[in-house]
Parts: structure tokens; C-alpha cells; sequence
């Protein structure tokens, strides 16, 4: 049985074992042990038998803005949709803080279409994204990630 839950700091260390094969390839963001730490309510933790198989993140840029980030699954648990209730659960957040739309960044638009996320031109984002994030890439300035958007 899978448990979708909030992280707490003691997941911290599992978290980052899990994401660290995405990190190396580029595909989602390094994140220190205390940028995750500061962030850690924003965390959805998927766990079967306390053994974490994958987590994202709910992160506020306006009091109406909000972006699934960090999103990852264990290659082993993919296709068995882990994702796409990490995300539901993110969306509930979300809707729970009054967010009115939340965007995503990603090499997966499928799955996240699949969700009803629509696709936008990046340029459409949040130029904060840009300066925050996405300078911290190694692929930056040239990206292939695709910009998608969602109203709840």
C-alpha cells in the first residue's frame, strides 16, 4: 500500500538518495539539505512499507501563483500513477491556500497534460522563476523544458 504524506526533516537525507540520479542528468534542480529544510511543509512524500518511492513540491510565487517542483518517482514505482497523485495531492494544497494556477516546468508534458495542465509559452512565467531557478540549471540559458499551466 502506498501513503502520501508531508515530509518532515528526518526525510531529508532519503529525499535527496531518491532525486540525486535526476540531478545528475540535469532533469530536475539541485537543492541543498537546507533549501529543502526551509521548504519542507511544501513536501509530498509517496511511501510503501516507510520506504520513500518518490516526492514534489508546492511552491508559492503570489498569493494566486503556485508551481509543482522537485516532482520525482522511483524508477521502479513509475507507471503505477505515484505521480500523478503526488501531484493531485500538491493540487489539493493548493486549492486549500486559494492558489488560483499552478504552472510547471518539465520534460514530461504528457503526463502532466494528463492531469490538465495546458501548455504556455515560458516567457508567460514569472520572470522571478527564471532568476531563482532556472539560473541555477546547467542547461541554462538554453531550455527545453516545457511550460505548463493549470487553474483550480
Amino acid at each position: 500500500m502506498i501513503r502520501y504524506t508531508n515530509a518532515t526533516l528526518q526525510d531529508i537525507e532519503d529525499m535527496q538518495t531518491l532525486v540525486q540520479p535526476e540531478v545528475d542528468s540535469g532533469i530536475i534542480l539541485a537543492r541543498s539539505d537546507d533549501e529543502i529544510a526551509t521548504n519542507i511543509r511544501s513536501y509530498i512524500l509517496a511511501k510503501q512499507e516507510e520506504r520513500l518511492i518518490g516526492f514534489g513540491a508546492l511552491h508559492f510565487h503570489s498569493k494566486k501563483l503556485g508551481e509543482v517542483r522537485s516532482l520525482i518517482v522511483s524508477s521502479k514505482a513509475r507507471g503505477a500513477g505515484v505521480g500523478k497523485n503526488i501531484v493531485r495531492e500538491l493540487l489539493k494544497n493548493a486549492k486549500q491556500f486559494g492558489l488560483k494556477k499552478i504552472f510547471t516546468l518539465t520534460y514530461k508534458k504528457g503526463f502532466f497534460q494528463s492531469l490538465g495542465f495546458i501548455e504556455i509559452p515560458k516567457e508567460d512565467l514569472p520572470s522571478q522563476k527564471i532568476w531563482a531557478d532556472c539560473i541555477k540549471c546547467k542547461f541554462f540559458p538554453i531550455c527545453d523544458e516545457i511550460a505548463l499551466i493549470q487553474t483550480i
